[in-house]
C-alpha cells in the first residue's frame, strides 16, 4: 500500500494574489517557494512544513467566500469547511493571536478540543483557518481515541485499514512503459522537450 508523507499541497483559490501573499508570507511567515503562471492564471505555493505546502490559484472573478463560522452545519453541495494548520505549542497560538489582532484580522480566543487547542481566524479570501497545538500526552496518531458516542458502523471496525473491500490493484507495468506527461507549470522548469521525465 502507498505510504503517505503528509499533504503535498492544499489548493485554494483567490482573486487577489497580492493580498494572499501579504497574509500567508508576510503575516504568517510561510515562504513562497514556487510561482507558476501565465496571463490570466497564477498558481503559487507556500511552504507550511518540510513535507506540506498550501497553494492558491488566482483566477479573474474569484470572490472571497461567504461568511461561515468554522464547523457550522450546512446543507446542499459542499466540500470544504476549514483548514487547520499545526503549530508546536500553546505559546504559538497566543503569539499568532497577538499578530493577527495587530494586523486587524478577526481572531477567536484559544479553545480546548480535548487532544488539541485551537485558535480560529480567516485569511483575506475569507477562507476559514484554524491553528492547532497538541496537548501533551494525547497523540491520537500513536494512540487513536475513537470517542464517538454514536459511531458509524464502519468506524466500529477500528482505526486500521480494513482489507478485502475493494478489488486488488493490478500489477504495475514495467518502468520502461511508464510515462509522466507535461502539464501546467512543467514548461517553466523544463526548457527542452527531452527534459520531460520518463519513469
Amino acid at each position: 500500500m502507498s505510504r503517505f508523507r503528509g499533504v503535498h499541497h492544499l489548493a485554494l483559490a483567490t482573486g487577489d494574489m497580492d493580498g494572499t501573499i501579504r497574509f500567508w508570507r508576510d503575516l504568517l511567515g510561510l515562504r513562497l517557494v514556487a510561482s507558476l503562471g501565465s496571463p490570466g492564471y497564477r498558481h503559487y505555493f507556500f511552504e507550511l512544513s518540510a513535507n506540506d505546502l498550501i497553494a492558491f490559484f488566482e483566477w479573474e472573478g474569484v470572490e472571497p467566500l461567504p461568511d461561515k463560522e468554522h464547523g457550522a452545519p450546512v446543507k446542499g453541495p459542499f466540500g470544504f469547511d476549514h483548514v487547520s494548520l499545526a503549530v508546536e505549542c500553546d505559546d504559538d497560538l497566543f503569539e499568532l493571536k497577538e499578530r493577527l489582532e495587530a494586523a486587524e484580522f478577526w481572531v477567536s480566543e484559544v479553545v480546548d478540543h480535548g487532544f488539541f487547542h485551537s485558535l480560529y481566524s480567516f485569511d483575506p479570501n475569507n477562507i476559514p483557518i484554524e491553528f492547532s497545538a497538541p496537548v501533551a500526552g494525547l497523540d491520537v496518531r500513536r494512540a487513536p481515541q475513537l470517542k464517538d458516542r454514536s459511531p458509524s458502523p464502519l468506524a466500529r471496525e477500528g482505526p486500521e485499514p480494513q482489507p478485502g473491500h475493494f478489488s486488488p490493484a493490478v500489477e504495475l507495468g514495467p518502468r520502461s512503459e511508464r510515462r509522466i506527461y507535461p502539464a501546467a507549470g512543467s514548461e517553466l522548469f523544463h526548457t527542452r522537450k527531452e527534459d520531460w521525465r520518463k519513469g
